[in-house]
């Protein structure tokens, strides 16, 4: 036993140093001038609470142009959705079928994606509406603002066709609707400042673009 309180003096001894050190350390740098103290991007600037401090760093990890982009593509993903929609029950090719299939499985979920954007910025998530997508209501949302959206008659027109005639509306809409996409996202591409909206729009100018040349293939060979 005197070994053991021994051993326990000699191993407590140098810890108890070492924290004395720290302590004096910190006691130190309590009293530095006002230049030293830490700014409001340290520590002593996080606020109390995970929740509080997650939604800080959201907002801060984000500027306009990434409010802009995730408002204006939600409808617009929508809208495409939308026509998607109709291909299973109207289209004559199954090209056509399937993509409106590819389209349907990428762009749902990064409506989801940006959609939790918007809610974790505190902004305002566009409102799911009829197939015309009139955002009117909403400042800066009014469809025919955005690139490539179908007006509420191109809308009704496609859901009234079937067949090879409906195959070549569709496509023929995608491509513009598609064309309208890649520019939004070429602007947060240069614009934004969220990576994961960056780098989302780097994937959606990659991935119509290749659709667009397989539309237009499609389209050569009717």
């Amino acid at each position: 036993m005197a070994f053991r309180r021994s051993l326990f003096r000699r191993t407590a001894a140098p810890a108890a140093v070492a924290v004395a050190a720290v302590v004096l350390a910190a006691c130190g740098g309590s009293d530095s001038s006002p230049s030293s103290k830490p700014s409001g991007h340290g520590m002593g600037a996080m606020p109390s609470g995970g929740a509080s401090a997650t939604a800080s760093a959201a907002k801060g990890s984000h500027d306009a142009q990434d409010v802009s982009f995730a408002q204006g593509m939600i409808p617009h993903h929508r809208q495409a959705v939308a026509m998607a929609d109709l291909a299973p029950s109207r289209a004559k090719s199954q090209r056509v079928k399937d993509l409106a299939a590819k389209i349907e499985q990428a762009q749902d979920p990064e409506i989801t994606t940006m959609s939790g954007w918007l809610k974790a910025w505190g902004e305002k998530v566009p409102d799911a509406g009829m197939p015309g997508m009139d955002h009117s209501s909403m400042p800066g949302m009014d469809h025919s603002s955005k690139p490539g959206m179908m007006s509420g008659d191109d809308m009704d027109k496609l859901e009234e066709l079937s067949g090879d005639a409906f195959d070549r509306a569709f496509v023929q809409m995608m491509i513009s609707h598609h064309r309208g996409a890649i520019e939004m996202a070429k602007t947060e591409q240069a614009k934004g400042a969220y990576g994961p909206a960056t780098t989302m729009a780097e994937s959606i100018v990659t991935s119509q673009s290749a659709e667009i040349t397989e539309m237009n293939k499609i389209l050569g060979k009717r």
